[in-house]
């Protein structure tokens, strides 16, 4: 398990294995999204969305409409609040 320690203005580093598995370097973000009570995921936030190229194919039933997306996109969001 990689630890690290929180300085006095809040900062960390982030221990070199966790850096190379995610595939990040000075200058990139990261994303901390909430997974749970008290626990967080850190995520690169640096990729480029042509990854994400045929993740999804096969598995997508119907088209949904931007409004559908926008519907959907404010359910959740007035849940986590």
């Amino acid at each position: 398990m990689a630890t690290a320690t929180i300085t006095s203005k809040g900062q960390i580093t982030i221990p070199a294995r966790v850096r190379t598995e995610l595939g990040v370097e000075a200058g990139d973000r990261i994303e901390f999204v909430k997974i749970g009570e008290g626990e967080f995921a850190i995520i690169a936030a640096t990729r480029s969305i042509r990854e994400l190229e045929g993740r999804f194919r096969g598995k997508v039933k119907k088209p949904v409409s931007i409004e559908e997306m926008n519907t959907s996109i404010a359910r959740r969001a007035a849940g986590l609040r």
